[in-house]
This record gives C-alpha cells, structure tokens and sequence, in this order.
C-alpha cells in the first residue's frame, strides 16, 4: 500500500482510499481529500514534517500522521 506520505516531490498522485475513523477521516475529507482526487506534492520539510501538497486548486500542508493515512496510486 502506498500511501502520501511516500509520494515524491514534484509527482502527482491519485487517491484511491483514506484510512482513520471519525474526527480525523472528517477532518481530511473537509480539506477537499476525498477518493478519486488529483494531489501534486510540492515540498517535504527537511525532517519531513509536514508535506505541502496542492489539491483542487489550492494549497495545503499536512502532518506525516495525516498523509499515512490517505493511500494513492501513481
């Protein structure tokens, strides 16, 4: 399973499933991540927290916790 967090700089992704239950599935999904969305990852901060990623337009940084849990497809 990949999951965002392994995603490359510079690559576009597709997302195929998120993972989590309540709040935190919620959370995810109200940021506009949602199946089937295109997510272009922009930069990794240098310990890898957190990850830039652009996604229906606009920008948005997330956790490394929050980025394992969203599995894509290349």
């Amino acid at each position: 399973m990949k999951t965002l967090r392994d995603a490359k700089i510079g690559s576009t992704v597709k997302v195929i499933k998120l993972h989590g239950e309540g709040a935190v599935k919620r959370r995810i999904m109200d940021m506009g991540i949602t199946k089937g969305v295109e997510i272009y990852v922009r930069k990794v901060a240098p310990l890898g927290d957190p990850i830039e990623v652009m996604v229906r337009g606009y920008e948005l940084s997330l956790r490394k916790a929050d980025a394992e849990m969203i599995e894509i497809e290349k």
